[in-house]
Formats: C-alpha cells, sequence, structure tokens
C-alpha cells in the first residue's frame, strides 16, 4: 500500500509537536565540526563524530540525507549535547567514510549500517534522520524498535508518486540509469567545490541568507576532500537508485506500511518550502504513523536542521520530555 493508498485513512486529528521552553546549550562562537573517528562497522569503515553530552545525557545517533554528512548536524547536536549524547554517522560512501563493501550502497546495506552503530553503542537510542536518513530511520525502526527509543525525521524521503519539479532537473533521471556513475563523475569534474556546495545549498536551503560564512567555507573544504573519493560519484548515483527502487516496495516492506506499524514515540519536522521532498507529505506521514506529532517551519527547505536548528532543536527536546523512556521522566532508584 502506498502514500495514495493511505491518503484515504488520515485520522481527523492532527497532532502538533510543541518546543520546549528548556534552555539549549549555547556558546558565543559556533563551534567547529565534531570530532570523529574511523570505525570498522557492517563489513567496512565509517566515519563517526561524537557530541559529548551532559552528565545525565541519552544516547542518541543522527543520520544524514543523500549527498550529505556527519556535519549536518554540527549546529542542532550541538544545541542538544546538553542532553543528548549524540554519535554522527557518515554512511559508506559519504562525508569521510570509506566505500561500501562489493559497492552496494543499497537502501538495505544503509539499514544495517545504521543497525550496527546502534548496536555498538549497548543500549538504545533516540534515532534522528533526515531525508535519505529519514528513510533509512523508518525502516531500522520498523525492524528492530528494540534499539530505538524515540525517533526524529527531519524531512524524511518518503514515496510521493508526484516528484516535486526541482527532482526534474537532469541530474535526477541521470542517477537512475546503470552504470551512470561515471558519467556522473564526468559531469562533476567540471565543476568546482564552491559551485557545487551552492548548488546542493539552492537545493536544500529556503533561504541562503541562513548559511553562515563559517559553514560555507567548512562545507567547501569537506567538497574538495569528496572531489577525491574514487567512489563518492558511485556512492551518489547508487543510493538515489536504491532509493527509488525503495519508493516501489510493495507489501510489508513498503515505507509507509513499515511506517504505520511504528509505535515509538515520534517528531516529524518539515520546512513548507522544501524542494526535494513535497511537505503534503508530513500530514500524510503524521497521520499513519500512531504516535507522531508533527512540526511544519514556515519559510524552510529541506534540512530544517542546519536552516533553523534552535527551533528544530526545541521540537526534538520536547519530544524527549513527552517520551515515558527518557532517563529524566524515570523516578529515582
Amino acid at each position: 500500500m502506498g502514500a495514495e493508498a493511505y491518503s484515504a485513512s488520515y485520522r481527523l486529528e492532527m497532532r502538533t509537536a510543541t518546543l520546549s521552553d528548556a534552555p539549549l546549550h549555547s556558546t558565543e562562537e559556533l563551534p567547529p565540526p565534531w570530532p570523529g573517528r574511523r570505525v570498522s562497522l557492517n563489513g567496512g569503515v565509517v566515519y563517526l563524530r561524537s557530541t559529548p553530552g551532559g552528565p545525565d545525557s541519552e544516547p542518541a545517533l543522527y543520520v544524514h540525507g543523500l549527498g550529505g554528512a556527519s556535519t549536518n548536524w554540527t549546529d542542532y547536536a550541538g544545541l542538544l549535547c546538553d542532553r543528548l549524547d549524540g554519535q554522527a554517522l557518515d554512511l559508506f560512501g559519504f562525508g569521510r567514510s570509506g566505500p561500501a563493501p562489493r559497492s552496494d550502497y543499497s537502501i538495505e546495506t544503509h539499514v544495517r549500517t545504521v543497525i550496527a552503530a546502534i548496536e555498538a553503542r549497548g543500549k538504545p537510542v533516540h534515532l534522528i534522520g533526515n531525508s535519505l536518513g529519514g528513510l533509512t530511520s523508518i525502516l531500522v525502526t520498523g525492524r528492530r524498535p528494540d534499539l530505538v527509543r524515540t525517533l526524529t525525521l527531519i524531512s524524511p524521503a518518503v514515496p510521493d508518486l508526484r516528484p516535486p519539479r526541482q527532482m526534474s532537473t537532469p541530474l535526477f533521471p541521470l542517477l537512475l540509469l546503470p552504470g551512470i556513475a561515471k558519467a556522473v563523475e564526468r559531469r562533476m569534474a567540471g565543476i568546482s567545490a564552491e559551485e557545487r556546495v551552492q548548488a546542493m545549498l539552492e537545493l536544500c536551503f529556503a533561504d541562503l541568507e541562513r548559511v553562515p560564512e563559517q559553514r560555507l567555507a567548512e562545507a567547501i573544504h569537506e567538497a574538495r576532500i569528496r572531489a577525491d573519493l574514487p567512489w563518492a560519484s558511485t556512492a551518489l548515483a547508487r543510493s538515489f537508485r536504491s532509493l527509488v527502487g525503495a519508493y516501489l516496495t510493495p507489501g510489508p516492506r513498503n515505507p509507509w506500511r513499515v511506517a504505520a506499524g511504528i509505535t515509538k514515540p515520534t517528531l516529524i519536522i518539515w520546512g513548507d518550502r522544501d524542494k526535494l521532498v513535497n511537505v503534503r507529505n508530513a500530514p500524510r506521514l503524521a497521520s499513519v504513523m500512531p504516535d507522531a506529532r508533527l512540526l511544519v517551519l514556515p519559510g524552510i527547505g529541506h534540512t530544517p536542521q542546519l536552516e533553523d536548528p534552535i527551533t528544530s532543536a526545541r521540537a526534538t527536546l520536547a519530544l524527549l520530555d513527552e517520551a515515558p523512556e527518557t532517563t529524566r521522566r524515570r523516578e529515582p532508584v
């Protein structure tokens, strides 16, 4: 059953997310990207950044979107670090992670990698994903609910039978063709790191004025590093093809069916100017998930954790306070 089939069974009442007024962690200056290390997971080597938490902090895992990286969580995770002991993962082929074993960049590989990262923590986590990372987080939670305490989905890449107009740009259909990674690589070879970052920001942000100069410089630096990685274009092309394939999965493995079976406390955050995953999917998703609350941010694009990290963080804090199993709500032993 796909998105259209579910549209006839929405709940009449939509639960709106609240914003916590608890203090957020703050610094006088923007922090640099959080430190990381290479670890062996799921048959390969991934890069894992850590955001140290406070004495009562709870474990969290952040999962980026297609073409993104663990650095997408720097500000949002920093605001939450008094409450969450966070780890931000670079999926195989992205950020500073190595290539996927056997060049398998399927959604299934990403799901297994996230599961392995959580199991390595030795305890359930607050799972937080954006775009491709949001879809991956839905599938992880559906398969292994024992590993997840709460779920925060930021513009998750759930199936939409009518993709936004921006998805019809020449690059996206190109990525669907078998063996196209080399063509993508040739096309991108003549584009500077600055141009690549600018194009990505224009897709993901509604207002480029919200991008701090420091974050822009960091993104360009990372783009230059990735330009020298021989697996980067393959990871992008094959992950995108697998993402589209997941949209067409029938039966109980369809993402909408999986989402409908998730009973974990869930927060859905979406920008109303998302150019990549249509915001009309936001109320649909919130309607089919039994314990979901929805926050739609006006004037925000595809990456609210980057464009409005403060509001996004306050919504996540409210979710943690509402969830029955967080440490702040447990009675002293």
